[in-house]
């Protein structure tokens, strides 16, 4: 038999068709049929082209080959045992993945769907082998041309150094130009908002009235829809049966400064001009990137200390996340470090018995902003109150730090950090409130989903299995995990796309349900009760047309 059938090296689609097997296995998300044929055919391309690279490095080093009835022997061993784990595989891909389903609380998939996985597969591969061909030709052409002027062993060099520089530029600007493109969209997009605002508020306790020192129309729809959106005194009075405050929520638009430190003074200057630094509770949050600020975690903790609260943020980028998380992360980290900077040196002039008490948040790209701006350093001499991040990016420097202390015999996904008396998580199955010792002066929570791939999509998963593979599965996790190199990566990169549709719950969909419990044992709510904490899931759960709505953005 031979090594190769027309243009197709058969040692090379036999690896390209293991790794389509193995990313038959589920992850964190289910896939759907077209997803996975795309994923499928993603993975063989780069099985072949990773057999492919092996093949010439292996020649390259003059390495002995088989040959004659050995080699025949070889190829068709290895092709029964592909043959053989691919359609175990496929067999159990559907199982596999309506566990997923199943416990997701999603509709069950009635079938495989095996055409079009395979129809999408093929396309995807031949789209990628083409282009393989395509970098292969011009290789050969640039060697060719170095052949003339030099000897064989050097051109060789020099060709692959040379394409993979032209490479580099092409794919370099070809993904500016997308990214730019998208920047124009996004920014297009929020200037259209400001030209179409709706009229500002005419109650001059709002952020964007006419004795507001915050331009309305500047502002953009996130910031807008935040300000005017939420409980007021009225519905939680409704809920509390207690007289209640209108809560004073804060937000700078991108507009509304050309810096981060002009739109952290302005937001210092609103806050003051609103009486917050006299109220109970006050918070410093991070919106995600577009600006938009989860009324899921901000409506809840406002019924629960009655009004009396006040929140501030400031927008630092128009694109989302996932954009902005590439191209403006630094933006986003400036913006989040100046307002806290600003807020809490103002805060820390106030009498200690006499201002409120001080909490930051964030979620998503705005947890890590926000936890990269409370910096504990400047924090010694007068420590805020307490944190809360819900689904801290994989990259966040500070949740990479706790996650590593955790107590070993915890799982990776809802770690247990010392006694608790400083870091606790939460999840949809868990509220933080456990925890071997009370609370001491500072909280800080964490709630992250066990199916969230934005936080725990392991770089490394590239050649080890990530360490929530190796632990006993959470409630939504498969119990049928099944490492393989380069292609889990792949898995997990494509999860993260998926994740944001995921049900809520799930996936990187938070919803307040799951916020109300972190920020009870956070921010410890006067005279609040577990009954009380049941009664406003239910409410949220109810009442979306009173504040707690989870609009996914």
């Amino acid at each position: 038999m031979s090594w190769v059938i027309g243009p197709i090296s058969v040692p090379c689609l036999l690896l390209g068709l293991l790794f389509f097997a193995a990313s038959l296995t589920p992850s964190l998300i289910p896939r759907g049929p077209e997803v996975q044929g795309i994923l499928g055919g993603l993975v063989t391309a780069l099985g072949y082209l990773l057999g492919q690279v092996f093949g010439l490095l292996w020649r390259a080093a003059e390495m002995p080959r088989l040959s004659g009835r050995p080699a025949k022997g070889l190829t068709w061993g290895v092709v029964a045992a592909i043959t053989v784990i691919f359609l175990w595989f496929l067999g159990a891909s559907l199982t596999w993945q309506n566990d997923l389903r199943e416990k997701m609380g999603m509709e069950i998939a009635d079938g495989l769907y095996l055409t079009q996985i395979v129809l999408f597969a093929i396309a995807t591969f031949v789209i990628g082998f083409l282009l393989g061909r395509a970098v292969a030709s011009l290789f050969r052409l640039i060697r060719a041309w170095f052949y003339r002027i030099m000897p064989p062993r050097r051109a060789n060099v020099l060709g692959v150094i040379a394409v993979v520089l032209l490479l580099f530029v092409a794919t370099r600007d070809g993904l500016l130009d997308v990214v730019v493109a998208s920047l124009d969209e996004s920014y297009e997009a929020a200037q259209a908002l400001f030209d179409k605002a709706p009229p500002a508020p005419t109650d001059t306790s709002k952020v964007g009235s006419s004795e507001s020192l915050i331009d309305w129309a500047a502002i953009g729809k996130p910031g807008r829809d935040f300000i005017t959106s939420g409980p007021n005194a009225e519905a939680i009075s409704a809920f509390t049966g207690r007289p209640a405050l209108d809560p004073i929520r804060v937000y700078v638009g991108r507009a509304n400064g050309d810096t981060a430190q002009e739109r952290a003074e302005l937001a210092l200057a609103e806050l003051k001009r609103l009486g917050a630094f006299e109220r109970e509770v006050l918070i410093v949050a991070s919106p995600t990137g577009t600006g938009w600020m989860d009324p899921g975690s901000h409506d809840p903790v406002e019924y629960m200390h009655g009004g009396d609260i006040a929140t501030v943020s400031a927008q630092y980028s128009y694109l989302q996340s996932p954009l902005a998380l590439i191209l403006e992360t630094s933006t986003g980290l400036e913006q989040a470090t100046a307002l806290q900077e600003v807020v809490h040196g103002y805060w820390q002039t106030l009498a200690v018995d006499a201002r409120p008490r001080f909490y930051v948040h964030g979620l998503s790209l705005g947890a890590w902003s926000s936890m990269f701006a409370t910096n504990l350093f400047r924090l010694l001499d007068d420590p805020i109150d307490g944190a809360f991040w819900a689904g801290p990016p994989f990259p966040s420097g500070f949740w990479n730090y706790i996650q590593n202390q955790r107590n070993p015999a915890s799982p990776w996904v809802l770690p247990e950090i010392g006694d608790g008396s400083l870091v606790r998580y939460a999840s949809h199955t868990s509220d933080a409130s456990d925890a071997a010792a009370d609370w001491g002066t500072m909280r800080i929570a964490f709630l992250q989903y066990s199916s969230d791939p934005v936080v725990f999509y392991d770089p490394s998963s590239l050649w080890r299995a990530p360490p929530w593979m190796r632990d006993p599965p959470a409630a939504d996790m498969s119990e049928h995990f099944i490492f393989m190199p380069v292609v889990t990566q792949f898995q997990l990169a494509l999860d993260m796309a998926l994740s944001f549709g995921s049900p809520p719950g799930h996936g990187h969909a938070y919803y307040a349900q799951d916020y109300i419990g972190p920020w009870v044992q956070v921010t410890d709510p006067a005279g609040w009760e577990a009954d009380d904490t049941e009664r406003l899931k239910a409410h949220c759960d109810n009442g979306f047309q009173v504040g707690c709505s989870n609009d996914p953005r």
